[in-house]
């Protein structure tokens, strides 16, 4: 069961020498919960390696989760109470920008900050490190695909109403332009937790769109798959969205899944070594019943190996100090030994289709090289 935090402290998590305590702020409710417990079991399991192996700086890394599904300044005052009373030395986690916007200007200077979710690009705070997509990587290759194999001309957006979609959309115009000669010809933008899309829908068919890029967020994108469907658009209209994991697709449902198309650098259905290997850890920690991983889940992996990384490498807490050694930093995770730069993480990314209640992966459209 997911415990929200409240500024009273749970009486046996305190901090002292023996310990290194991590905010982990993460969903667990609104449109972003339906992969919250994929988040959490991945964290779980990405401490409990490190810790295995001896912590960090020889001490035991704990985390004390935040509930990144409320209110962006709520959130905010809850990490900055957690920083300014020492309870906590660094935050990570999959939470939207909105929440990042909020938490980073409070904390990042204090303590190192590691955001996991994919975002508009741009952050530049001091302290904060990303492990996650941005559209230059993620997005502009697989439009540039789809518009040489599928003839994708005329994309519509379909956003949620916060900072990632609009920024997202900004430059899909730009890559539509790039792309072939392509152009976005219509955009809506709609509030978290949206549930009626008729109107969207009218607007779609309206603008004889060949590609709908859908920017929504968790259960916000389930309902529109279903409506999407069921509306028969997805007979003549195929779908790109950079935020789709598997726990998604198992609520749209197989019958909602039809020409839907997902961008990013982690499928669980990658064959690779390391991809394999952590399934197998993962399924042996939580079982065959847990929930998928997916590539939100895995971020949230990733964000506690950074964390661990970046500090182990200073050899210290202090953010001036990981910050000036962040561009040394490695880590080995599901995909394979991966580099900061620019206070990114480099990695590949892939094309997949979903194939029913999974993904195929059909391209890698980046190398860790390419990214520049």
């Amino acid at each position: 069961m997911h415990r929200p935090l409240s500024l009273h402290t749970p009486e046996w998590f305190t901090a002292d020498d023996s310990t290194l305590n991590v905010a982990f702020v993460y969903p667990m409710q609104g449109s972003a919960g339906i992969f919250g417990p994929a988040c959490e079991a991945c964290a779980r399991l990405a401490a409990e390696e490190i810790n295995k192996a001896g912590g960090v700086l020889g001490k035991e890394l704990r985390l004390l989760e935040v509930d990144g599904g409320a209110d962006p300044q709520r959130v905010a005052d809850e990490v900055e109470a957690l920083v300014a009373t020492g309870v906590v030395h660094g935050v990570t986690g999959w939470h939207i920008s909105s929440v990042r916007q909020a938490v980073a200007p409070r904390v990042a200077h204090l303590v190192p900050y590691v955001y996991t979710a994919l975002y508009e690009g741009g952050e530049r705070t001091d302290g904060v490190f990303m492990t996650s997509e941005t559209p230059d990587w993620q997005l502009l290759p697989a439009m540039r695909l789809l518009a040489e194999t599928r003839r994708v001309r005329r994309w519509f957006v379909v956003g949620n109403n916060y900072v990632w979609p609009r920024r997202t959309a900004r430059a899909a115009r730009r890559y539509a332009r790039a792309c072939g000669g392509g152009r976005v010809c219509g955009e809506a933008y709609l509030p978290l937790g949206t549930e009626d899309f008729r109107d969207v829908l009218r607007r779609i068919e309206h603008a004889d769109a060949d590609g709908v890029l859908m920017l929504l967020v968790g259960s916000d994108a389930v309902r529109f798959n279903r409506a999407f469907a069921a509306s028969g658009l997805d007979q003549r209209c195929l779908r790109l969205s950079t935020l789709m994991d598997e726990n998604m697709l198992m609520a749209s449902g197989p019958e909602a899944t039809r020409d839907l198309f997902s961008t990013a650098g982690f499928f669980a259905s990658l064959a690779n070594q390391d991809t394999l290997d952590f399934h197998g850890r993962y399924a042996d920690r939580f079982g065959i019943e847990a929930p998928p991983p997916g590539s939100l889940g895995e971020s949230c992996y990733e964000g506690v190996l950074l964390l661990a990384s970046l500090v182990e490498r200073a050899r210290t807490l202090d953010v001036s100090a990981i910050s000036a050694a962040a561009e040394t930093v490695s880590y080995e995770g599901p995909r394979g030994l991966l580099h900061l730069r620019d206070r990114h993480v480099r990695q590949r990314i892939y094309l997949a289709e979903a194939d029913g209640l999974d993904f195929n992966v059909l391209a890698q459209l980046r190398a860790p090289h390419d990214l520049v």
